[in-house]
C-alpha cells in the first residue's frame, strides 16, 4: 500500500542539524521503554548517567513499535546513486495515543572521507585514516618516486560510539561523544598497481564528536591517532564491537601463519613498514583481541588479550554477564569459539572453548532443524603468560610439528585447518601454547568442528537470549566432497550457497564441556540453525552462478554475503551489512525479528563493502546507526562494462580516484514533498 502525504511526519524546524538545513535527527527519551530515534551510527551503550538530558525537544510518547520501509536498489537509470552512499528508506514509529504512525525519511552524513585533513584538536591538521610506524611517524607511499605521500586507508571498518564519565574536550559545545574507528587496510599504493593488503600496520583513531542536545547531531571536533607501539602495532583490524563496560573491542583477522615463509604471510613487508626492519615482526604477536579504552580528553590506551585464542577474530560479542564472549572467526575451516573470562569486565584471563557440531543440519536450507553444539575446552590462561611465551621467543616448531604430506607415522594426526590438509603432532608439554598461539590447528587436533566458511559478525538479542552469526558464504569446507570438508564433523551441505546467510544460536546456562566439567556461563550457545539466507542466481544447470542484467549473481531483493551484524533491543531489529562479491552495490539491511520484515536501508558505492555497522539504542537520549564503507569501485567480475564505464568516473570524482572511503552515520531528513511510498 502507499502512504499519503498526510501520514508523513515533518521534522520540526527547531531540530535541524547544523551541518545541513535538510538533515534532522529523531529524538528518543532514555526513560521511554522502547525507542526514540536519532539515527547516528555505531555502537554505544555506556552513556554517562551523571549528565542529564538538556534537550529542548519535548519527550515523545512511549514507543510501541519501530519498522523500516525499504528502498529500491539503485540501477542504471540513476548512475549517480550507484556511485555514492544512497539512502531512500524510511523509519516508521508507532507511539501510544497516536492514531497515525510517524514516518521519517533517512539519509546519510559522513564525518570525513579518508585522506581528508581534519582537526587534531590542537590547532593543527591530521590525515584521516593515515598510517604510522612504531615510532608514530607517518609511513610514506613512495610508489610514485617524484611525489611521495602519506599512506591512508580506503577501508575504514569497525566503529564504536560511546561516552566517557567526566569527559571534557576543548571545542565541544554540547556533550562529548566518542567514536573509535579502525582501518582494516589500504588496497593499493598511489600508483594504483602495488597491492598493499597486509603490508601496513592498521591505524585506529578516536573521534571526539560534539553532540548537539537539541538535535542529536554529531560534529567532528578532534581526531586522535591511537599509539599502538605498546602492542607491536595492529594487524588487519576488521569488524569491532562495544563491550558492555564501554571499551572498543577490535580485531586482528586472518592470523599470519607462523609456519609459512615470511614472504608468503606478509610479515616481511609488514615488518619493514612498521619497524623499518623486515625481520623484526613476530607473527605470534598478531591474531589476538585488542581492546581500546577512551580517556576523558579524547585520547586512548590499548592492550591485546593473548588468552582469547589466536584466530581470525571479527566482531566479538560480549554477553550481558560481562564475561562470555562469542567470537566471529573469519576463515576457511572456521569454528565457533567462546571465551569465558575469570572476572567480569576483564578479558585478561579465562578459558577458551570451541564447538563440536552434532546432528546432520543443512545450513544452506531454510527451516532446517537446529544442530546441537557441544563444547571442547582448549585451555585456561592469562594474557600475560601467553604474551611472555611470545616475547620469550617461542617458535612454531617448539609447539607443533606440521607436515604437508602424510608422514605415514601414527604419532601424527591428519587435520584440515585454514583451508589446508596437514599432519600434525603436538610437542610434549605444549598444550597451552598450542591452544592460544596455534588455536586453529590445536582445535582441529582436539576434534572441533572446523568446517564453516567465513564466519563474520556476531551479535546478541538479549531479550530472547539468541545470538546471531553471519556466514559470508557457504562453500569449500562446508560442502560434502570438497577436499576441505571434514566428513563427520557435523558441517556438510549438498551444494554451495555462495550468497551465505545468518545463523541463530540459542543461549543457555548449565552446560558442561566434553570432559564433563561445568562451564561457568549462562550465555553459552547450545545449538545453531539457519535463520536468513541469501539466494544465488543460477544457470539452468542449477549450479553455475548467472548474472542478471546489472551484474548481480545473487538475488538483489534479499541479503547476500552478510558480514557486519548488530542488534537493536529497542527496535527489535537485526542490522546486516554486506561484504558481497555477488551484488554490484552492497547494501545495509534491517530485519525485524518479530515481523520477519527485511528492509534495504542503504546502498554502498558500487564495488564497496558495508562496514563499521553499530546500532546504539541510546546516548544522552538519542539513538544512532553508524555505517562506513570501504574500497569503492572494486567492481565484482560480473559487472557489465557499460556500468563500469558509467559509474567508475563518478566514484573517482566522489572518492579521490577510489583511494578514499567514508566514515559516518544515518540521519533523518525533513520530508516536505512525499507523495506516497510502497509498503
Amino acid at each position: 500500500m502507499s502512504l499519503p502525504e498526510s501520514s508523513v511526519t515533518h521534522a520540526p524546524s527547531d531540530i535541524r542539524l547544523p551541518v545541513s538545513s535538510r538533515r534532522q535527527i529523531l529524538k528518543f527519551a532514555a526513560a521511554a521503554p522502547l525507542l526514540g530515534t536519532g539515527s547516528s551510527l555505531l555502537a554505544g551503550c555506556n552513556s554517562d548517567s551523571s549528565t542529564s538530558n538538556t534537550s529542548t525537544v519535548a519527550t515523545p510518547a512511549k514507543l510501541v513499535s519501530a519498522s523500516f520501509v525499504g528502498m529500491a536498489a539503485p540501477n542504471l537509470n540513476n548512475t549517480a546513486e550507484m556511485a555514492t552512499t544512497t539512502v531512500n528508506s524510511f523509519l516508521q514509529l508507532s507511539r501510544e495515543g497516536q492514531s497515525k504512525p510517524e514516518l521519517y525519511k533517512l539519509g546519510y552524513e559522513s564525518f570525513f572521507i579518508t585522506g581528508d585533513l581534519v582537526s587534531d584538536g590542537k590547532g593543527g591538521k591530521i590525515l584521516a585514516g593515515g598510517y604510522y610506524d612504531i615510532q608514530n611517524k607517518p609511513i610514506m607511499d613512495k610508489s610514485i618516486a617524484s611525489a611521495p605521500r602519506h599512506f591512508f586507508s580506503d577501508a575504514p571498518d569497525g566503529t564504536s560510539l560511546l561516552t566517557v564519565a567526566n569527559a571534557k574536550v576543548d571545542g565541544v559545545k554540547g556533550k562529548p561523544v566518542f567514536a573509535v574507528v579502525q582501518f582494516e587496510y589500504t588496497t593499493y599504493a598511489q600508483d594504483g598497481k602495488t597491492d598493499m593488503y597486509g603490508k601496513l600496520p592498521s591505524p585506529i583513531a578516536v573521534l571526539t564528536l560534539d553532540q548537539d542536545q537539541s538535535t542529536g547531531a554529531l560534529t567532528l571536533v578532534k581526531y586522535h591517532n591511537v599509539d599502538t607501539s605498546s602492542v607491536n602495532g595492529l594487524w588487519i583490524t576488521c569488524g569491532a564491537s562495544l563491550s558492555p563496560w564501554g571499551t572498543h573491542l577490535s580485531s586482528e583477522e586472518y592470523e599470519p601463519d607462523a609456519f609459512a615463509a615470511r614472504d608468503k604471510n606478509f610479515m616481511n613487508d609488514f615488518s619493514q613498514n612498521l619497524y623499518g626492519d623486515a625481520s623484526r615482526a613476530n607473527p605470534y604477536h598478531y591474531g589476538h583481541m585488542p581492546e581500546v579504552t577512551v580517556n576523558p580528553d579524547g585520547t586512548a590506551s590499548i592492550k591485546k588479550h593473548y588468552c582469547m585464542g589466536r584466530i581470525s577474530h571479527e566482531l566479538v560479542q560480549v554477553m550481558p554477564d560481562n564475561r562470555t564472549a562469542l567470537m566471529g572467526d573469519d576463515a576457511t575451516n572456521s569454528a565457533y569459539f567462546v571465551f569465558v573470562a575469570d572476572k567480569e569486565k576483564d578479558l585478561s584471563s579465562g578459558s577458551l572453548y570451541v564447538a563440536k557440531v552434532g546432528g546432520n543440519t543443512d545450513f544452506s536450507k531454510a527451516g532446517s532443524a537446529a544442530a546441537p553444539l557441544s563444547w571442547i575446552k582448549l585451555g585456561s590462561a592469562t594474557s600475560a603468560e601467553i604474551r611472555a611465551m611470545v616475547d620469550g621467543g617461542i617458535k612454531p616448531s617448539d609447539i607443533l610439528d606440521v607436515k604437508s604430506s602424510d608422514p605415514t607415522d601414527a604419532s601424527y594426526t591428519k587435520i584440515v585447518a585454514n583451508g589446508k590438509t596437514e599432519w600434525v603432532k603436538l610437542m610434549a608439554g605444549k598444550e597451552k601454547a598450542a591452544a592460544f598461539l596455534e588455536t586453529h590447528r590445536y582445535a582441529a587436533l582436539m576434534g572441533a568442528s572446523l568446517g564453516f566458511t567465513k564466519m563474520e559478525g556476531t551479535t546478541v538479542n538479549i531479550k530472547d537470549k539468541i545470538a546471531y552469526s553471519a556466514l559470508q558464504n557457504m562453500q569449500s569446507s562446508m560442502v560434502a566432497g570438497d577436499s576441505r570438508n571434514v566428513p563427520g564433523n557435523g558441517i556438510s551441505i549438498p551444494k554451495q550457497l555462495s550468497a551465505g546467510g545468518v545463523m541463530q544460536l540459542k543461549l543457555t546456562g548449565g552446560l558442561k564441556d566434553t570432559a564433563g566439567n561445568s562451564i561457568h556461563s549462562e550465555w553459552m550457545p547450545k545449538d545453531v540453525a539457519p535463520m536468513l539466507l541469501g539466494i544465488d542466481l543460477l544457470d539452468t544447470d542449477g549450479k553455475t552462478l548467472k548474472a542478471d542484467s546489472l551484474g548481480n549473481t545473487a538475488d538483489p531483493s534479499t541479503i547476500a554475503n552478510p558480514d557486519n551484524l548488530k542488534f537493536s533491543e529497542k527496535m527489535r531489529t537485526l542490522f546486516i551489512g554486506e561484504d558481497s562479491g555477488q551484488h554490484v552495490n552492497n547494501f545495509l539491511w534491517a530485519y525485524n525479528v518479530d515481523t520477519k520484515q527485511l528492509s534495504r536501508l542503504m546502498s554502498i558505492p558500487a564495488g564497496g563493502e558495508s562496514t563499521g555497522l553499530h546500532a546504539v539504542d541510546e546516548i544522552n537520549g538519542w539513538t544512532y546507526i553508524m555505517s562506513n564503507f570501504q574500497h569503492a569501485g572494486e567492481f565484482i567480475k560480473s559487472t557489465p562494462a557499460e556500468i563500469k564505464a558509467a559509474v567508475g568516473p563518478l566514484i573517482n570524482k566522489n572518492y579521490n580516484n577510489k583511494f578514499s572511503a567514508a566514515v559516518g552515520y544515518l540521519t533523518a531528513v525533513t520530508t516536505r514533498s512525499v507523495k506516497g511510498i510502497q509498503l
